[in-house]
């Protein structure tokens, strides 16, 4: 009479115990399936205002007898040229400061003893480049993403490794899924002027 009811307890106790562990695998299986792999998320840029090569500026030069505007693009040096004072290194700067610096060249080496100076971004860049059609300078605007800017290169090529796609900002890379990206605008980072994106060729 007393072998069954330990019997039962034993098989009863089996049981519950098989069937926690069924649960937990379970959950975890379902917690790893519901996160599912996604693409990193990038890091603001240090200084989105901060002026870089590349960049196209409209310098305004007012309050003197000959006022001008000039039309202007930092070069790989960082260096913009204007009137008299030749090169002035605008890189590294906001549109603010290059203003104060180039009124300062114009008075301190005695061009002008007054000057109004006014600096306007008129068109910043991120770069593609890899296997797309047509790589080079994307202008940048503030809706620009990635899939966006490999867009306006023409596209993939037939061989691009379209799953891992290199995205460059302030010296770190990030490697990110252009297929996912496309499926899900979360996972389509928004670009800022200086990024770049390398699309590698495929193995296959």
């Amino acid at each position: 009479m007393l072998s069954r009811p330990r019997g039962l307890r034993l098989v009863t106790t089996l049981l519950l115990a098989l069937g926690a562990l069924t649960f937990v695998g379970c959950e975890t299986t379902g917690g790893a399936t519901s996160s599912g792999p996604g693409n990193p998320r990038l890091p603001e840029p240090a200084s989105a205002a901060v002026l870089r090569a590349g960049d196209s500026l409209g310098i305004s030069l007012q309050g003197i007898p000959d006022p001008s505007m000039h039309n202007v693009q930092i070069d790989e040096q960082g260096l913009i040229s204007l009137p008299y004072i030749g090169g002035v290194s605008a890189a590294g700067l906001t549109a603010a400061d290059l203003s104060v610096r180039i009124r300062a060249d114009y008075i301190n080496r005695d061009f002008y003893r007054a000057i109004d100076v006014s600096v306007t971004v008129t068109e910043r860049f991120v770069y593609v480049g890899g296997e797309v059609q047509r790589p080079g300078r994307i202008v940048w605007t503030p809706d620009l993403t990635m899939t966006k800017a490999i867009q306006a290169a023409g596209g993939f090529t037939l061989y691009a490794k379209e799953t891992a796609v290199n995205v460059v900002r302030d010296q770190s890379s990030y490697s990110l899924d252009a297929r996912l990206a496309r499926r899900s605008p979360a996972e389509d980072p928004r670009l800022f002027p200086g990024d770049s994106i390398q699309v590698d060729r495929s193995a296959f």
